[in-house]
């Protein structure tokens, strides 16, 4: 059944894969909690259907307290304090911790498998790296997935079918679909060094694989809704030209992960104006045209509404190396959260998100905390703030 609040203008939370990075996002949920804010809608992939799903299964005063829960419980495990906060020696810490995750894994969520599991008949040989059973655990530890399925927030999280390759997301809006932690887990199966999760028969991979951010699964799914898009990405998209093979691997990471946001808004822009002008064109034909069948087509083709998207990106630290979303030590988990949280209370409170057109038809998104300052587009072009205040 939809909610009623789908039939106002929703707050949709989209959040993006990211690993260890994730906690950045746990910060932002503060700073919009601290607001009173309340998502209609919560969607992510990986890291962040992990995210999104103890925010949606749970009651909005015990969220933070969870999400505090789930992050100092994966970093429980490396206390210690870098020499430096910054530099060189930061790095060589990261790398450390790093290394020492990949050994022996991360609390709560996956431990290195015994060498006896390896030792067995090929066709029965793990297809991970890494036993996730652990996080099956915290999952339910942490999420009420009765709430989740029968509460009044939409969830929803993306994975790849193994054997088709095609992406599925599990919505709990979705007539016979029932979100359990599997439905989770799956999301963030990221190969090799997690296993498929079964669900009903096929395998599903982590949904990154194909797309990183369900930005688009919402806006295809909200056809003629105004929205208030809360997007949170784990990966810059932007970043210089590598000088190593460590930047190399860094930087492809950032590539092959960071939102495909800006393709999604200008795309969907673009197919806003040709409506418009069709329905125009449908106006300006003679009578026995206008009437035909293609022409009805042309002209009764939906039009989005008023759709404002407030991008919340984790920009990296000078610091951070390739092995940055599996770098799980409690200084790194807070600072990401400290970022979150500080990036997402500037925005909401930035006169310019603060004075949106909120009627303005098409998509509009805003990226105020920007190195090089606030950053509007419409239709594929920047946008002068001053020109979106007078508009609005």
């Amino acid at each position: 059944m939809r909610h009623e609040s789908l039939q106002r203008r929703p707050d949709v939370l989209v959040l993006q894969g990211g690993g260890a990075l994730g906690a950045y996002q746990a910060g932002v949920y503060e700073a919009l909690h601290a607001t009173g804010f309340e998502p209609d809608w919560v969607t992510g992939i990986s890291i962040g259907a992990i995210n999104a799903a103890i925010i949606a299964g749970n009651p909005p005063e015990r969220r933070v307290a969870r999400l505090r829960q789930f992050w100092n419980l994966v970093s429980s495990e490396w206390l210690l304090q870098p020499p430096i906060p910054d530099g060189r020696l930061r790095q060589f810490f990261n790398e450390w911790a790093a290394a020492g995750i990949m050994a022996g894994g991360v609390p709560g969520f996956f431990r290195p498998r015994s060498p006896a599991e390896w030792f067995c008949l090929p066709d029965m040989q793990p297809l991970g790296v890494y036993d996730t059973s652990p996080l099956r655990d915290t999952l339910l530890e942490l999420v009420d997935f009765d709430r989740l399925n029968e509460g009044a927030m939409r969830f929803s999280v993306g994975a790849v079918n193994v054997r088709t390759g095609n992406f599925a997301y599990f919505d709990n809006r979705d007539a016979g679909c029932r979100i359990g932690p599997e439905h989770v887990m799956a999301s963030g199966a990221l190969p090799p060094g997690f296993p498929p999760v079964m669900i009903e028969g096929e395998a599903y991979w982590d949904g990154g694989l194909v797309s990183n951010t369900p930005l688009q699964y919402v806006l295809d799914g909200s056809p003629q809704t105004d929205l208030t898009v809360y997007q949170v990405d784990l990966f810059h998209a932007l970043g210089d030209l590598p000088t190593d093979l460590a930047q190399v691997l860094q930087r492809e990471k950032d590539i092959r992960y960071s939102s495909r946001t800006r393709m999604n808004t200008d795309l969907q822009q673009r197919l806003e104006e040709l409506r418009l002008a069709a329905a125009r064109l449908v106006k300006k034909l003679p009578p026995e045209l206008r009437d035909d069948a293609d022409a009805q087509e042309l002209a009764h083709l939906p039009r989005p509404g008023a759709v404002h998207v407030l991008h919340l990106i984790n920009r990296r630290e000078m610091f951070e190396t390739q092995s940055k979303d599996y770098e799980f030590s409690r200084i790194t988990v807070d600072g990401h959260w400290a970022s979150g949280l500080t990036d997402a209370a500037e925005s909401i409170g930035h006169a310019l998100w603060q004075e949106r057109g909120r009627y303005r038809r098409g998509i509009v998104t805003y990226d105020l905390t920007h190195p090089d300052g606030p950053q509007i587009r419409c239709g594929g072009e920047s946008l002068d703030p001053e020109e979106l205040v007078t508009n609005s």
